[in-house]
Formats: structure tokens, C-alpha cells, sequence
């Protein structure tokens, strides 16, 4: 028999999505105890770009943009496009509601945005990103939940949910030395477990076989709570949909200036304060190591003339199809971008460049050479490059041979040295939609229409079927969901009768 610790308030996940519920919980009074299984809080928050796309911010009101939600929300459906009628309008319209009061909170909290900047066919400009890396938001929130109280445990996994009757009152979980403890809620239980891009079970289960096979970018984000939803009934809404395969470089084993920048509010303040006022040639550098290993490559790179290569030096795929399916089959499920100086040369000025941000800047070959040498090759043979690349030298020259001979099609031959590659590159899952069914308070639902009671889900474990494509949706609805979740659950006091009529 495990232990027990009780508590007020139990969150189940570490990332924005948790720390907001715990946060929320925490202010009105309850006892908080949130498990996270990483050794940090910040889950895939802290893997993200830091995009929020809000409206009714300050920094709609300092550009003099005329902005409304009612606005925002017909744009969401834009965004969807084929996919919009399978919208959770319900979630989109408390989305929508609630973005500028969550742009207010975060702020309190000491996180600092720069922006906004436009992304169509958003009408108006709405996407704020962080400064000085997405980490700033786990820090600040962390701090704020130490403030309040909040007992973090780390390196927790939970295991299952406990019931009494029908209502949800606790976990299992694994504690750091391996053994089982139960911990119990009085009030209410929180799932802020993300999604699952990284569990290939899942993927296969409610998506496809094939994208079971790709890397997800946080490796972590295993579906525990969707698991532990679904044992007791719950079920998934919009499985398939899954932002991925997409093709990235590898990430640079050291981090780049913008990630080692301590994520406080002055030197947040300061880079704020740089972007508005500094000249482009001191501000660049800065946004070159963001553009060179968080951003995907763009795919004019293939239509120019860029060939993709795996380990064994082979052409594997059709680059102007979809290419980024076909690397996951690959020996290491790694491949490089091949080209020779016609193409590279294209690349180093506009409009053709490697990487973009919206609103942020562009990246070409040269930024590549300066910021990631660790992924930029350049020989004046194609046998000396593929030494640098690390693939059978023998192999690629064949390769390329035949592709001149055979398969460029309207596309340049690979004839002028020297030659340049780009690599590793991978293709990787970066996030999955389906999300456990809720209602509008954000109650869990049994795939027979009741609520399981005492249990909520937020952030991608709690999606309900809302649609989030764009940038900056994904982590406003960790956020608002969040700390929606942290306050029913806080207030949660109904019988097993009451809160499961059906619905």
C-alpha cells in the first residue's frame, strides 16, 4: 500500500499550462501541490517560439491598432481554413475573451513582450513575442508559484487517476527514488500534461501509422494525462490533427547567445527597448542565432535546385512533394540539403532565404556559415563535402551524377562548385491537437456525455477539440486555460451526484 499526501489542489504538469492552474489555485487560498516528471517546470512552453497571439494589449494600444475579439475570432476560422467546421467555437469564443487579461497577467508576473508584429490574414498585427527566449515564462511563473506557496514536485511521473465512486480525487505516481505515492486532492485535480507528439503509440492510435514514426520535438510530451483521461472513459477530440512531420535542423548542442541570456524582467526590458530603438546591424546578430536553429527551412531551398541526401549519401525523396514523411524512414531519420554555389548564391540575398520569422527578420547562407557551422558544410568537390557531411563520399557523387543525368527536371542541375550542404536536418512532430473532451468550464467528459467529477484538463491535454492554427494560439490557450482550470478546481465542492448530470 503507497503512502498519501493530501492537499487542496492537485495539477498534474509543470509546463505554462500547470504553473498558471497552480498560480490561480494558490491565490484563492488553496494548498497546491503540482507533480512535474522532469527534473525543470516549463514543459513544451519552454520548447516554443513564444508567440502570443492577443488582442486589447497595450502594445495594440501604443501602435494605435483598432482591434476587437469579435475580430479575432472570424480570423481563427481563416487560420482553420478545411478544418474549421470541426472548431470547438465555444473554446475559440473563452480563447478570444481572454487573451488581452492574459497578456496583463503574464506581464504582472514580470514577462515582457516585444511586437506586435502581423501574420496573415490576421487583419491586424496581434502575434507579442516574448524577450528574451520563450524560458521566461516558466520563470516567472515558477517564482511566482514559490511565492504563493505552491509545493512543486519534480521528477514525479503520475501513473493513473484514483477515483471514489465516480469522482476523481488523486494520482498515483512514481516518486524520484521509485516508489508509488498516492497524492490526494480535497478539491479538485488539474490535467496540464501537454500533448502527445512524443508518444508513437498515440499517434499511431488517433492519428496515423506514419507519423507514429517522427520525433517529436519534446521528447517528453508522452500523453500521460491523456492516458490516464481515456482509462477512465474520457475521449480525444481532433487525434488527428498533428503539426508535423516538419523539417528542422538539428539544435546546436550549445545554446546560442539568446538562449543563455537569464530570462529577467531588466534584461528582458533592455532587449525590448533595443528592438524598438537600435539599428538593425547591432540587432541582427541577436536574431540570427533564433533564426538559425528554431526555425524550419524554407522549401523555395528545393524548388531552386536543392536536393535532400541521407547518411548513405542517396537522393530518397521527391523534394517538391512532401518530403518531410519520407526522412523519418531514413537510416537515423536524418538527411542534408544539397546545392552547388548557383543556388547558393541565390540564397544570400532576398527575396530567397533559408529561414523567416514573421516580423522578426530574414536568415540567408551567410548567417547559416556565422551562426551554425556546426550544420554548414562547403568543399570544392562533392567527395570532400560529403567528408564534411559525414555520408559515403563514393555514394553521393553517384548520386548527384545520376540526378543531373536522370531527375532535375525543370530544376538546375548540381554542377558548379564548390558545393554547400546544410545538415542534419530531421523531421519532427512539434505538436498534436486531439485533445480530451471537455465542457466550457473545462470538466472532463466520459465518452458517454457525463462529467468526471473533480477532474479538469487544460493546454493540450485539454483542448476539446479547438482548433489553434497560426502562431501564437497554442501557448495563449495554455495560459488562459490554465489558470481557468487552477480556479474551478480550487472551487470545486459538488457531490458525485451533483456535477455528473448528465450533459
Amino acid at each position: 500500500m503507497s503512502a498519501t499526501t493530501n492537499t487542496d489542489v492537485l495539477i498534474i504538469g509543470g509546463g505554462g499550462t500547470g504553473l498558471a492552474a497552480a498560480i490561480e489555485a494558490a491565490e484563492l487560498g488553496r494548498q497546491v501541490i503540482l507533480l512535474e516528471k522532469n527534473s525543470e517546470t516549463g514543459g513544451s512552453t519552454s520548447w516554443s517560439v513564444g508567440s502570443i497571439t492577443a488582442t486589447g494589449t497595450p502594445h495594440q494600444r501604443k501602435a494605435n491598432i483598432q482591434d476587437s475579439t469579435d475580430a479575432h475570432f472570424e480570423d481563427m476560422e481563416k487560420h482553420a481554413g478545411a478544418l474549421a467546421p470541426r472548431d470547438n467555437l465555444a473554446l475559440r469564443r473563452i480563447l478570444v475573451d481572454n487573451t488581452a487579461d492574459m497578456i496583463d497577467w503574464l506581464m504582472k508576473l514580470g514577462v515582457v513582450f516585444v511586437g506586435p508584429e502581423e501574420e496573415p490574414p490576421h487583419r491586424v498585427a496581434r502575434m507579442h513575442n516574448v524577450v528574451p527566449n520563450s524560458r521566461s515564462f516558466a520563470y516567472h511563473l515558477t517564482r511566482r508559484c514559490r511565492s504563493l506557496g505552491v509545493d512543486l514536485r519534480l521528477n514525479t511521473a503520475t501513473q493513473r487517476i484514483v477515483l471514489e465512486g465516480e469522482r476523481a480525487v488523486g494520482v498515483e505516481a512514481t516518486l524520484p527514488d521509485g516508489t508509488l505515492h498516492t497524492f490526494k486532492a480535497r478539491h479538485g485535480v488539474v490535467l496540464a500534461s501537454g500533448d502527445y507528439s512524443a508518444a508513437a503509440d498515440l499517434k499511431a492510435q488517433l492519428a496515423n501509422p506514419e507519423v507514429a514514426l517522427v520525433d517529436a520535438i519534446n521528447t517528453t510530451a508522452t500523453g500521460d494525462g491523456h492516458r490516464m483521461a481515456m482509462a477512465l472513459g474520457a475521449s480525444v477530440v481532433n487525434g488527428d490533427i498533428v503539426r508535423g512531420p516538419i523539417m528542422r535542423f538539428l539544435a546546436p548542442t550549445r545554446a546560442n547567445l539568446l538562449q543563455r541570456l537569464p530570462p529577467t524582467k531588466i534584461i528582458a526590458q533592455l532587449i525590448a527597448w533595443s528592438a524598438n530603438w537600435l539599428p538593425q546591424w547591432i540587432l541582427r546578430p541577436f536574431l540570427m542565432s533564433f533564426l538559425t536553429t528554431a526555425v524550419s527551412p524554407s522549401t523555395d531551398l528545393y524548388r531552386e535546385g536543392g536536393v535532400l541526401i541521407n547518411k548513405d549519401g542517396k537522393r530518397f525523396t521527391n523534394e517538391l512533394d512532401k518530403p518531410n514523411k519520407d526522412m523519418a524512414k531514413q537510416p537515423e531519420r536524418i538527411g542534408w540539403i544539397v546545392m552547388d554555389s548557383t543556388v547558393a548564391q541565390k540564397f544570400s540575398a532576398w527575396p530567397y532565404y533559408i529561414s523567416t520569422a514573421p516580423g522578426v527578420a530574414y536568415a540567408y547562407l551567410d548567417d547559416y556559415r556565422r551562426n551554425r557551422p556546426d550544420i554548414f558544410h562547403c568543399a570544392q568537390t562533392l567527395e570532400d563535402l560529403a567528408t564534411s557531411m559525414g555520408v559515403a563520399g563514393h555514394s553521393l557523387a553517384e548520386t548527384i551524377a545520376h540526378y543531373n543525368q536522370n531527375d532535375h527536371g525543370a530544376r538546375p542541375a548540381i554542377k558548379q562548385g564548390p558545393f554547400y550542404a546544410l545538415g542534419p536536418i530531421k523531421s519532427y512532430v512539434v505538436f498534436t491537437d486531439g485533445g480530451l473532451k471537455i465542457t466550457d468550464k473545462l470538466e472532463v467528459l466520459r465518452t458517454d456525455g457525463h462529467v468526471i467529477p473533480g477532474l479538469y484538463a487544460a493546454g493540450s491535454a485539454g483542448q476539446g477539440g479547438l482548433l489553434l492554427e497560426g502562431h501564437g494560439h497554442h501557448l495563449g490557450w495554455a495560459f488562459i486555460s490554465g489558470r481557468i482550470a487552477g480556479r474551478a478546481a480550487a472551487h470545486f465542492q459538488g457531490s458525485d451526484r451533483e456535477v455528473n448530470a448528465h450533459r
